[in-house]
C-alpha cells in the first residue's frame, strides 16, 4: 500500500427493513469497527438506509435509525441484510439494487436477500447462494432452482451470501481488499474469528460438516446424512458406501451418540423440519417433503413430539402473538 492508500476510505450501506438479522448487522459493523481501530487511518465509514427514514427493528427488539435510500447512492459497498420473515416484502430491492451496481458499487445480499433475489432475477446457468435454508423454501417452491451451498458465489458486482455467522467471512474478505495483511489478521484475532473461510467453502449443513469424533466411518455417516435430507439414504446403501457392516455402524453410533443410525437419521430430519415449521411460511406438505417424508408426515410427526405440525405452529404462533392461519388443507 503506498502512503496515500493508507488515508483512503471507503462508504458502506447498509441496507435494512423491519426484522433485519442482527447477527449479520453486527458481522458488518464489528469488522469495519475493529478495522477502523487498528488502523493508523480509520478506512471505513457506514450508513444505515431504509425505504424510508426512520426506526427500524430487528428480531431481538433492537433498533437502529436508517436514512432513505437515494437516486444516486455514492458508496463502496452495499450491504442488503437478511430478514426473520423469509416472504418479506422489503426485501425486493431490485431496482435500489440496480441503482448501487449502475455506480459499480459491489453488493452482498445476505440470507434471505439473497434468496429474494435469486427468485426474482435468477438466471439459469448462475450459481447463486443463500442460507441453506432459504434454499429448501426455494427448492420446493420451484423446482427450477437448485442451490450453490458455498457461504457466498460472486457474480460481478452482485455477491448472493448465506449469512448468519459467515458474514463475517464475507466482510473480511472485503477488508482484505483495503487494508494490509496484519491489519486484517489483528481484526480477526480481535474478533476471535480463527479461520477466514473462501467464499467456495461450503456451508455447515450443506454437506461439509463433520461431527468432529475421531471415528473416520462415523463421521462419514454423519456427512451423508447432513447431505441428503431430502433425499435420504437407506443405511444399507450408506454402510455400502462406507465399506463396513450394519452391525459395525450401529455399534459406532451407539458408543457415540448412545442411538442407533436409523433414529439418529429420522431426528436429524425431524430437526430440520422443526427449524422450517416455525420460522418459515413453508405449508407442512412443503416441509415434509424437503425433509425426506413424502407422505405420512403428520402422522409420524404426532407419534415423535405427541402434537401435529400444524398444531404446534398454532400454538407457538399464538405464543408469539402472531396470530392464527388457516388450517393447511395438506395436513392430513
Amino acid at each position: 500500500m503506498t502512503v496515500s492508500d493508507h488515508r483512503k476510505t471507503w462508504h458502506v450501506d447498509i441496507l435494512v427493513a423491519d426484522g433485519f438479522v442482527l447477527t449479520e448487522l453486527a458481522g458488518i459493523v464489528d469488522a469495519m469497527r475493529v478495522a477502523n481501530r487498528v488502523a493508523a487511518f480509520p478506512p471505513f465509514t457506514w450508513t444505515y438506509r431504509s425505504a424510508n427514514r426512520k426506526v427500524i427493528g430487528s428480531s431481538p427488539e433492537v433498533s437502529i435509525e436508517a436514512e432513505p435510500f437515494v437516486e444516486k447512492p455514492d458508496a463502496n459497498y452495499a450491504f442488503v441484510l437478511g430478514n426473520v420473515d423469509a416472504d418479506c416484502r422489503a426485501l425486493s430491492m431490485g431496482p435500489q439494487i440496480d441503482k448501487y451496481t449502475f455506480r459499480g458499487c459491489q453488493v452482498f445480499l445476505l440470507s434471505e436477500a439473497a434468496s429474494r433475489y435469486i427468485k426474482e432475477r435468477r438466471s439459469d446457468g448462475v450459481r447463486m447462494s443463500t442460507h441453506w435454508e432459504n434454499s429448501d423454501i426455494l427448492r420446493e417452491r420451484s423446482s427450477m432452482f437448485e442451490a450453490d451451498h458455498a457461504i457466498a458465489t460472486e457474480d460481478g458486482l452482485v455477491v448472493t451470501c448465506a449469512g448468519m455467522g459467515v458474514t463475517v467471512d464475507v466482510m473480511l474478505a472485503v477488508l482484505r481488499r483495503h487494508i494490509s495483511a496484519p491489519n486484517l489478521a489483528t481484526v480477526s484475532d480481535v474478533l476471535l474469528h480463527e479461520k477466514i473461510r473462501d467464499f467456495a467453502t461450503r456451508q455447515p449443513l450443506g454437506g461439509a460438516r463433520s461431527s468432529g469424533s475421531g471415528d473416520r466411518e462415523l463421521d462419514q455417516s454423519l456427512q451423508i446424512m447432513q447431505a441428503n435430507i431430502e433425499d435420504p439414504v437407506p443405511i444399507s446403501e450408506l454402510v455400502t458406501a462406507l465399506g463396513i457392516s450394519s452391525r459395525s455402524l450401529e455399534r459406532k453410533f451407539h458408543a457415540h451418540l448412545n442411538t442407533t443410525p436409523n433414529t439418529y437419521y429420522r431426528e436429524l430430519r425431524l430437526a430440520r423440519a422443526n427449524n422450517l415449521l416455525l420460522n418459515t411460511n413453508m405449508s407442512v406438505r412443503e416441509v415434509g417433503l424437503a425433509c425426506g417424508f413424502p407422505s405420512g408426515f403428520s402422522g409420524l410427526y404426532k407419534s415423535f413430539f405427541g402434537i401435529t405440525p400444524f398444531a404446534l405452529r398454532k400454538e407457538r404462533r399464538n405464543q408469539s402473538g402472531k396470530g392464527q392461519d388457516s388450517q393447511e388443507s395438506d395436513e392430513k
